[in-house]
């Protein structure tokens, strides 16, 4: 059975790991919560600056860095092209991404035949599992021409 991918609070995780707040980091923390695109920290920036024209480039730069120090967002290296850097907020429960290599939009999911599978793996090679990272990166176009 597949659990809902549930974000967690980047907000709360960071003042409860010790993390100062200021209203600048509040306003980045709560662009990342709101966000369902994974961004870059040019999008968090823009959607940041939009809020308060005090906030720079520089700025977001080291609260990303912070949150990231946290535990409160994660960093994907989707590495398609020369594609940045994108975050999320941290999630309650381990998620994939499905990564449209045209349009860079990423479809989180869930695969518990996979967690299970590696889990065995694991196992049989005299090890225990603490975590997994699954990325597919497809071409959705092609798929509706193959039709």
């Amino acid at each position: 059975m597949e659990k809902v991918i549930k974000h967690l609070d980047v907000l709360e995780i960071c003042k409860k790991n010790g993390v100062k707040m200021t209203q600048q980091r509040e306003i980045i923390a709560d662009v990342i919560n709101k966000s369902k695109d994974h961004p870059d920290v040019d999008k968090i920036y823009e959607r940041a600056y939009k809020k308060n024209k005090k906030i720079s480039l520089a700025t977001v730069y080291r609260a990303v860095k912070l949150f990231e120090e946290a535990n409160a967002i994660i960093k994907h290296d989707f590495k398609i092209g020369d594609e940045k850097a994108r975050y999320e907020a941290a999630s309650q429960w381990e998620h994939n991404h499905l990564i449209n290599v045209i349009t860079g939009k990423v479809t989180e999911f869930q695969n518990p035949g996979f967690e299970k599978l590696a889990h065995q793996i694991c196992k049989k090679k005299g090890h225990k599992m603490v975590g997994y990272k699954l990325e597919l990166f497809a071409l959705e176009e092609a798929c509706k021409k193959i039709k």
